[in-house]
């Protein structure tokens, strides 16, 4: 996972997020970026939260677990954020310090959409906790994949689902409403795709957001 060396190695990497409900296609999203970035020679860290590590997929094994039906919101945020905090200094601080673009399957803004909004712990909250796990990591661009719960549930294999895909409708109801409202505030980094069309517009929406960057990575894209 090594920048390509034409580049100037004095670029600070960049760091891409990608959030949104549950069945939004970020994933499917994520792996057509990625292809497209490796298609000039480069190849891209790609992440995803919980997780990333060896402990943090160990904290996600608990996170997601069907039968972690006892834990509480506080424990689930605090899990999040533990995960979270090993991600940025073991994978994503080095990472931008080599001149990497890296491409993260949720990131901080998850845990305000899901804990802050979804299980009502409220934003400042949420963003006291990311604090301390991000120590000053921020992500450069930030896609938000935008479909009503109900689609995006639709989409699932209820046969695959994990404790958090089998919370309730009013659940998923909130964090949808948590994810429109950091799109509408006004931050530049957020960047709403419309996940109700087909892969490839979600691609070209993304493509053509990515390419005003004007990064150095970005410039063959």
């Amino acid at each position: 996972m090594t920048p390509n060396r034409s580049h100037n190695q004095s670029d600070r990497g960049l760091l891409i997020t990608f959030e949104g409900p549950e069945g939004s296609g970020k994933t499917t999203l994520i792996k057509a970026i990625a292809k497209q970035i490796g298609s000039r020679g480069d190849d891209p860290l790609i992440i995803r939260e919980p997780g990333g590590t060896m402990l943090g997929e160990r904290i996600r094994n608990i996170l997601l677990d069907t039968a972690s039906t006892e834990m509480c919101p506080e424990t689930e945020l605090m899990l999040m954020v533990a995960s979270r905090a090993q991600l940025v200094r073991e994978k994503i601080r080095p990472a931008l310090e080599a001149g990497m673009i890296i491409l993260c399957d949720r990131f901080a803004d998850a845990s305000v959409a899901y804990q802050g909004f979804g299980r009502m712990l409220g934003e400042k909250t949420v963003n006291t906790m990311n604090d301390v796990a991000l120590d000053g990591v921020e992500p450069d661009l930030t896609f938000v994949c935008l479909l009503p719960p109900e689609q995006g549930r639709a989409r699932q294999n209820r046969h695959q689902t994990d404790r958090l895909d089998r919370e309730t409708s009013e659940f998923h109801q909130r964090v949808y409403e948590g994810y429109q409202v950091m799109a509408a505030s006004g931050k530049s980094r957020f960047h709403v795709i419309d996940a109700t069309g087909k892969k490839a517009e979600m691609l070209d929406q993304a493509l053509t957001r990515l390419r005003m960057l004007e990064h150095g990575l970005l410039k063959y894209l």
